[in-house]
């Protein structure tokens, strides 16, 4: 048998290969831009809380409440990420 002749059967296994991996990379890459994005935008919300009770230390409690708020959602969107990535694998 000439191994560059194909059969149905090994071009639709092959096809199916291909989309399996598709959807793994888009996975990754979906789920590891939405942490990149996480990272940045917890360090963002810390940096500036930091700064703020630096600058006023009375007001340190009132802005904890606020950083954890902006904590939860930007976490959140991670997560997000995350779920919606593995949905659209398995779907």
């Amino acid at each position: 048998m000439d191994p560059l002749i194909f059969g149905q059967e090994d071009i639709t296994v092959l096809a199916e290969g291909i989309t399996d991996a598709g959807k793994a990379i888009a996975l990754g890459v979906g789920a590891g831009l939405g942490s990149i994005g996480a990272g940045i935008g917890i360090g963002i919300i810390f940096g500036k809380e930091i700064e703020s009770v630096a600058r006023q230390p009375e007001m340190a409690s009132e802005l904890q409440s606020i950083r954890w708020l902006g904590f939860a959602l930007t976490e959140a969107v991670a997560f997000y990420t995350f779920i919606f990535g593995l949905i659209a694998f398995f779907l």
